[in-house]
């Protein structure tokens, strides 16, 4: 705990939920700014998505350096990555490096779950309880849960009676576990699951890859970073940062400054090959400035892609299963990987389709699907995870007004600006739900965290002691979300964009269709007064309005 409150009836001034990069960072802004501050972590140690997921070939789609840190050049030069793309034990590795360096591992109590975060209207305090049975009271509370922090099983019969290994990617050993000679179902074929296949398919005895809806899978193409380019890095830092943090991406890739007409078919041949060899998802911010926006130029990149497919692939039957039909290029998130498709070409590995041939259930020795049964001695569950909500449904949330997230959110979440609520006083919640536009997620959270430090900041200098979104407001934003979702890239209904992966939750987009400049719009507007425009009161105004 750091800092200090004159307030005997709190226990800190902010309070962090979870200690991933966006926790990280949240921690160490309130530190810097003098607040008494904290953060409870489940895990047994700091990283968060990358602490957990620490399956084999685990690692960034977006460059390193551009999904770090980037607020201090002195820790921007600091630590050396080893690969442009970089794997989860190097990155597990600087989260812990990042928090030594800023002295914050004695503000971090790991090992506790927070089970429930009640808010006390007389007090103007929230109460967080976790699973140990610790009790923390706050003024503010910032869950940095994220997205990404709920593995999600498939809804199959007879999960648990399997009796051999079977673990989820997103909550993986940390004992590193032997697929030598292994028979392995992986069930899932987005981005963990099409990374972990060319990791394991020279050991195994055999893989068997149950695939219920083919992706766009394209290469990664990862590199070494070499002392040439750190030094450009370091030498150009303000421009890097700059642009990492106004672009609509969040990412370093230049424009191609084209649409598809400007070239000819057979110029638009030899640009969609650059594409193929870009890195990560420079496929789509690199790509003909209309490629996510007209379907017929994204319908020719698939084509494209399509044919590279079946050139790789050595059986046509195993390519077509491989190839979309019921999405263009990035509506869904777009796995970048290595070897994928190579990997279908070993003798190992077998590609299945559920579409043809469903899973009836999972047993003691193996799955059984409607073309037979094949045994296993693991089972791999890459079927991602409830996106967006997923954390903040299961945590207890309970504001003002008998607001309860758990509840009132089953048809979606309502939300202002992707990090607050109406009804949520003091209560932020960065990487949430509608808060990034796709891309580079750190990106958007360092902007909303940064937002709301600065508003607590602003809060002390000014004598408020409470932000809470108005009705109107939430409203705002949640109009702009229903009214822009179906021009997104992203908006295909059936993804987990819309929380499709889930059985039983409500479809709603959970993306920011706006962008980061449609978040900046409404911030601006939010702070064009001294009171936020109305958002920022004290305690006892705030009583006043329920």
């Amino acid at each position: 705990m750091t800092g200090h409150t004159e307030d005997h009836g709190i226990d800190v001034d902010v309070l962090v939920i979870g200690a991933g990069v966006v926790g990280i960072y949240a921690l160490h802004r309130a530190v810097t700014e003098g607040f008494s501050a904290m953060a409870l972590e489940a895990g047994d140690g700091v990283g968060g998505v990358w602490y957990w997921n620490r399956y084999p070939a685990a690692r960034f789609d977006s460059e390193s350096y551009s999904y770090g840190y980037i607020h201090d050049k002195d820790l921007f030069d600091s630590w050396k990555w080893k690969e442009e793309f970089a794997t989860q034990p190097e990155i597990e590795q600087y989260l812990n490096f990042v928090v030594d360096r800023y002295a914050l591992r004695d503000s971090i109590q790991t090992g506790e779950r927070v089970i429930s975060a009640v808010y006390d209207e007389v007090a103007s305090r929230w109460t967080v309880a976790t699973e140990s049975g610790r009790e923390v009271r706050a003024r503010w509370v910032i869950s940095a849960t994220g997205g990404l922090s709920v593995p999600h099983y498939p809804e199959l019969e007879g999960l648990d009676d399997f009796s051999g290994l079977a673990y989820h990617t997103g909550a993986w050993p940390h004992e590193p576990l032997d697929f030598t000679g292994k028979r392995v179902a992986i069930i899932g074929n987005g981005p963990s699951g099409a990374q972990l296949l060319p990791a394991i398919v020279d050991t195994v005895e055999r893989v068997d890859l149950y695939q219920r809806t083919p992706t766009w899978t394209t290469p990664l193409n990862n590199a070494l970073m070499d002392d040439e380019k750190r030094a450009w890095l370091s030498e150009n830092w303000e421009d890097v940062t700059r642009t990492l943090s106004t672009s609509p991406s969040g990412f370093l890739h230049p424009f191609s400054g084209k649409v598809a007409s400007d070239h000819t078919p057979e110029q638009r041949q030899e640009f969609f090959e650059s594409m193929w060899q870009a890195p990560g998802f420079g496929k789509l911010t690199m790509n003909y400035h209309d490629m996510t926006t007209n379907r017929e130029v994204n319908r020719e990149f698939c084509e494209f892609i399509a044919g590279k497919v079946r050139a790789i692939v050595t059986d046509p039957v195993t390519a077509e299963r491989l190839i979309p039909t019921d999405h263009l290029f990035g509506a869904k998130r777009p796995p970048f990987v290595a070897d994928y498709y190579e990997s279908f070409n070993k003798p190992t590995a077998s590609l299945i389709s559920l579409r043809e041939t469903p899973i009836v259930r999972v047993d003691a020795t193996g799955i059984e699907t409607t073309d037979g049964h094949r045994e296993y001695d693991i089972i791999v569950y890459a079927t991602g995870f409830d996106f967006g909500t997923g954390a903040l449904t299961r945590m207890g949330v309970k504001g003002r007004n008998g607001l309860d997230l758990s509840t009132d959110w089953e048809d979606g979440p309502s939300d202002f600006g992707g990090f607050a609520a109406h009804d949520l006083p003091n209560f932020f919640f960065p990487g949430g739900p509608h808060g990034a536009g796709g891309g580079n997620y750190p990106r958007y959270s360092q902007f909303q965290v940064d937002f709301i430090v600065n508003t607590i900041v602003y809060a002390r200098e000014h004598s408020f002691d409470t932000f809470e979104p108005t009705a109107e407001q939430e409203q705002g934003w949640m109009g702009m979300i229903e009214e822009l979702a179906p021009r997104s890239i992203f908006s295909a209904e059936h993804s987990h964009y819309y929380g499709a992966n889930v059985q039983g939750k409500a479809r709603k987009f959970l993306l920011n269709p706006g962008g980061r400049q449609g978040l900046a719009n409404i911030l601006t507007e939010m702070t064009s007064t001294e009171d936020y425009s109305g958002a920022l009161s004290t305690a006892h105004a705030l009583a006043g309005r329920a």
